[in-house]
């Protein structure tokens, strides 16, 4: 597991976020949120997608009104997302589990101080969230769109918070690039003890938005930063979820569920191993405990890899063997070994649960 920054524990509903808590992953609706109906749609396929906490968009009044009925038929914690005008995140603030705001177009500080007071009466946390395309004035004329810009601001809306005797903060530093992004929270990172919400924001369509998280993020979680985290998908819910819980995996953030090992196809290869794979991929996705599994279609790595494997494949010419902690428990004809192979990883998941 990685090594994670101290950071204070707060609470989002009823999600930890920071300290010994686990790193949550969050989503956003796309609905208008005046249309009940449909955002508690899009909330539940969220909630069974395996999303942690959701966001939605308060642009109207006619939004800030509508999230007393979201919140009454949905279980997952909800944070209200305002932007410009202050009088949004008053009424948000009535029935929400977190309010996030961007102090660069907020305005003047009167306003975040009448939403630093909504939160406190309800116990509730903010997000501050920075983003390098709306620093306030002060700071985009003096470092421009930058890293160093982003975390200036951060300090001094932090600080502001602070002054007003409120410190259940968590910050977002996020710009469209991955560098910058990279560059901002691991600039701020040893001057606060608040936890960090991790995206890259706008990252594009289903292709473009994993290289640029899976880069971005994973670099930051190896780094031991963030505490919570979202994949910015264009148009995509339950894919959101999908890839942040396995940027947190292949991370080792997280120790949860089964990790396929499988070779790259090649000349070698006696068998279907894509169709093999892909059988065993579907097979497995309800199995929460932590295993290694190894699929290979050829003898030339097939033996070293299973022999680190919880349980593996190695596939030769027509045939092929079973290995438990690279022990060989049986040798089948190909046709057999899928099955088998099966058999054995639920065994080994059931005897490490239960050990």
């Amino acid at each position: 597991m990685i090594m994670r920054y101290p950071t204070k524990k707060i609470f989002v509903g009823d999600v930890a976020v920071g300290g010994d808590a686990p790193i949550s992953v969050q989503s956003m609706t796309y609905s208008k949120t005046r249309d009940v109906e449909a955002t508690i749609e899009q909330i539940r396929r969220l909630h069974f997608a395996g999303a942690d906490i959701v966001r939605v968009a308060v642009p109207e009044m006619e939004d800030a009104l509508a999230l007393k009925r979201i919140k009454e038929q949905i279980s997952l914690p909800l944070v209200a997302d305002i932007h410009f005008n202050y009088r949004l995140a008053l009424e948000a603030a009535k029935v929400v589990d977190c309010i996030r705001f961007n102090p660069g177009n907020i305005g003047e500080k009167s306003r975040i101080k009448e939403i630093v007071k909504a939160c406190q009466e309800r116990s509730i946390p903010v997000r501050v969230g920075v983003n390098c395309g709306s620093l306030e004035e002060q700071f985009e004329r003096k470092y421009g769109q930058t890293a160093k810009g982003m975390v200036e601001s951060a300090l001094y809306n932090i600080k502001f918070l602070e002054d007003l005797g409120f410190t259940d903060i968590k910050v977002s530093l996020k710009a469209s690039d991955v560098g910058r992004t990279v560059e901002a929270y691991r600039r701020l990172r040893p001057l606060v003890a608040y936890p960090f919400h991790l995206g890259i924001t706008e990252a594009g369509t289903l292709f473009h938005s994993t290289i640029k998280s899976a880069i971005g993020l994973g670099t930051l979680l190896l780094d031991g930063i963030g505490d919570t985290l979202r994949v910015s998908i264009t148009g995509e819910l339950e894919k959101e979820i999908e890839v942040g819980r396995a940027i947190l995996k292949d991370a080792g953030a997280v120790k949860d569920g089964v990790n396929i090992i499988s070779c790259p196809t090649c000349g070698r290869i006696e068998v279907d191993l894509v169709k093999a794979v892909a059988e065993v991929e579907k097979a497995t996705r309800h199995i929460k405990t932590p295993l290694n599994i190894s699929v290979m279609g050829c003898v030339v790595n097939a033996i070293g890899e299973a022999k680190g494997a919880d349980v593996a494949i190695a596939y030769g010419k027509g045939s092929g063997l079973i290995m438990r902690k690279g022990e060989v428990v049986a040798k089948l004809d190909e046709k057999n070994l899928v099955e088998k192979f099966l058999e054995e990883v639920e065994s080994a998941a059931k005897e490490m649960s239960d050990g």
